[in-house]
């Protein structure tokens, strides 16, 4: 499946007939088991709906950080989200990819 970011939107957990998706580096991962951590009200409902990769990577909740853009992101860092994709892949399906 293809999802452009606008579409992705609608699959943050507000409408509960549909999947929760949450991005990381344009690869959309159904967190729809981890509900209680990606649906509405859970600590990383910010990821939800949206490309995580920047967040993940800073380890941050700051909503300016919740995008897809590695610019500037040290080898750290870039680590820190190769762990996270690493840990998505083994416990979520990935279902597509952000066009």
């Amino acid at each position: 499946m293809e999802i452009s970011e606008q579409e992705l939107k609608a699959f943050d957990g507000s409408d509960a007939s549909k999947p929760i998706y949450v991005a990381i580096k344009g690869r959309v991962f159904d967190v729809s088991t981890g509900k209680s951590f990606y649906g509405p009200g859970g600590p990383y409902c910010m990821f939800s709906g949206k490309d995580a990769s920047r967040a993940l990577a800073k380890m941050s909740k700051n909503e300016d950080d919740v995008c897809a853009s590695l610019d500037s992101l040290s080898d750290k860092e870039l680590g820190v989200l190769a762990d996270w994709e690493k840990k998505f892949e083994a416990k979520y399906p990935m279902v597509g990819r952000v066009v």
